[in-house]
């Protein structure tokens, strides 16, 4: 079982990664200020750091380099409120491993997580996933039907491929929510029904289909 440092102070936040990620099997610790991660990071216990910007105590990219400085390569995947390109560009240069920006999508750091973690460990991640004419790349962030480029917004992106993922289950509005939408999400929203016929319009009717009282289903 791998185990997972989450440095983030926003209490919500933490629980939901942590809740997220211990239900996808991994163990994980939480702390909320860089002098803690900073320790926890160097004890050599964890094989991934989630870790946010803006901390109490000390700026995100200071405790990277502080990190990075003892020749620590644990990786790193920053998650922050910063979505900037020079931020971004500054993450990647400073020593992580990904940039994920907030709000996000719990599918999406969880596949993230797993494909680090597999490429550390030498194994491969499928980087294309398929089903029947349809195929999306998770590297180039690409989509097409039949071999025709589609293009998606990220968040109808990140929607199929949770899809993909779970191609034999039916997801119900508030797994949906909470894995694209990430912990911003609103129980009462619509906006999955909003994206789902975004899908339909772009890729087809029955690439969703409902199930009725559950929720939705990747079509035939």
């Amino acid at each position: 079982m791998a185990s997972i440092l989450v440095i983030e102070d926003e209490a919500r936040i933490a629980s939901f990664v942590v809740k997220g990620l211990t239900a996808a099997g991994f163990s994980c610790t939480a702390v909320s200020t860089a002098a803690e991660g900073f320790d926890h990071a160097q004890s050599g216990h964890f094989d991934l750091v989630v870790l946010d910007l803006g901390l109490p105590d000390e700026d995100g990219f200071a405790l990277l380099d502080r990190i990075r400085g003892t020749g620590n390569t644990v990786p790193v995947i920053i998650l922050t409120a910063r979505g900037s390109a020079a931020d971004t560009v500054a993450g990647l240069e400073g020593g992580a491993d990904d940039y994920m920006t907030k709000p996000f999508g719990f599918d999406e750091l969880l596949a993230r997580i797993r494909l680090r973690l597999r490429t550390e460990a030498g194994g491969a991640e499928p980087t294309v996933l398929r089903h029947g004419g349809l195929s999306l790349d998770l590297r180039s962030r690409r989509a097409s039907l039949d071999g025709v480029s589609v293009d998606l917004s990220a968040r109808e992106f990140t929607l199929l491929e949770t899809f993909l993922r779970n191609p034999e289950q039916v997801l119900s509005r508030e797994q949906l929510l909470s894995r694209v939408w990430g912990y911003d999400f609103d129980p009462g929203s619509n906006v999955v029904d909003v994206y789902v016929r975004y899908l339909r319009q772009k890729l087809g009717a029955t690439v969703v289909t409902t199930v009725r009282g559950m929720g939705y289903r990747l079509g035939a």
